[in-house]
């Protein structure tokens, strides 16, 4: 019987056991933002995984807009991780960062001293956001970035690339999805600018783009891989005109930088919108390096895919919160853990480490 899923594949400069993608996934436990004990344990557990993309880590103190999420912009934060990535590759699996900025997606309670939610535009996100100090409260309107905002933010997301390195991942994939701050740019209902990041298709990509070119420049385009949403309605963003031909062509600038990845994200199964098979197969077709489907898989459907040509590996979330033994789960047809969901995003051990 041919199972696609447990063959290994070469990603970049390294080889993975399988093609079980572990999907980036808040947890919310890094207290101080920072990693540790807890959290070395939950991602080694996981291990099996042929790739591990962590939850989504700031590059920025600006980044940090949601509660106990980790940062990654200073050395005692690189550090922090570097127990993480140890842990991991100990265990013979190999783990990636994402670098995710919440830009607007935000709330003074829950940044750091000195830092301010920023955007492209000054657009308040619709509904409420949890803080630990005065739990749910509703979003405020950030502050529109200058472009010497702009550009320092670029530098920031390169220099946590860096940092990530020294750390011991084996690679970073930016956050480009679900309207964290490289979608505001992307997405006109959140880029009203009217300069050079602004506007024009072109325009919109350029913020990623300096961010991704800047970032191959220093760790390599075998290191980096991207999450895109195309059709994702998270925090108000959603589909627009012309957003077949603007997602194959950045999808062909970033094959043209020679980056090793592009992660597509599919919601549909969670109650977002479906992404149209065109645009999925337009991306494949413009993209030369590996690419991750995503989106409620099972088994079955994730083998049927990858046999398919679909894609070239298949991420999974929320089952891997529950089953850290997913991988051998799946092979041997054993029945998996339920997931408590009241569990996502609380502090502590409890819906973390205690699942078997």
């Amino acid at each position: 019987m041919n199972r696609p899923l447990f063959e290994p594949i070469q990603l970049g400069r390294i080889k993975l056991q399988n093609r079980l993608v572990m999907a980036p996934m808040t947890r919310s436990r890094a207290i101080g933002n920072l990693a540790n004990d807890m959290m070395v344990k939950y991602y080694a557990d996981r291990a099996s995984a042929g790739l591990i993309i962590s939850e989504g880590i700031s590059p920025s103190p600006n980044g940090l807009g949601y509660a106990r999420i980790p940062g990654l912009f200073n050395q005692e934060q690189a550090a922090s991780w570097k127990k993480v990535t140890d842990a991991v590759h100990a265990k013979g699996g190999h783990i990636f960062a994402q670098l995710m900025h919440t830009g607007r997606a935000s709330h003074p309670d829950n940044l750091p001293p000195g830092a301010k939610i920023v955007a492209p535009s000054a657009i308040a996100l619709s509904g409420k956001i949890w803080t630990d100090t005065k739990q749910e409260q509703p979003y405020t309107t950030p502050n529109e970035m200058t472009i010497e905002e702009v550009k320092s933010t670029i530098q920031e997301y390169i220099k946590s690339a860096e940092l990530a390195i020294q750390a011991g991942f084996d690679g970073v994939e930016l956050h480009g999805a679900n309207g964290y701050l490289i979608e505001q740019f992307l997405n006109p209902k959140s880029n009203k600018r009217t300069d050079m990041y602004g506007g024009s298709d072109e325009n919109r990509m350029r913020f990623v783009l300096e961010i991704a070119n800047g970032t191959v420049e220093k760790i390599g385009g075998d290191r980096l891989g991207i999450r895109v949403s195309p059709y994702g309605v998270f925090n108000d963003t959603g589909a627009f005109e012309g957003i077949e031909n603007f997602y194959s062509t950045l999808a062909q600038k970033f094959s043209d930088l020679g980056m090793v990845y592009i992660h597509v994200v599919d919601h549909s199964a969670m109650g977002a919108p479906p992404v149209n098979p065109e645009i999925k197969k337009l991306i494949q077709q413009s993209f030369k390096g590996l690419y991750i489907t995503s989106g409620g898989y099972d088994e079955k459907r994730a083998e049927q895919d990858l046999l398919d040509k679909k894609g070239d590996l298949v991420a999974i979330g929320r089952p891997f919160i529950s089953n850290p033994d997913l991988v051998a789960k799946l092979k041997e047809g054993k029945p998996l853990t339920p997931y408590d969901h009241t569990t996502f995003y609380t502090p502590g051990e409890k819906g973390y480490n205690d699942y078997k």
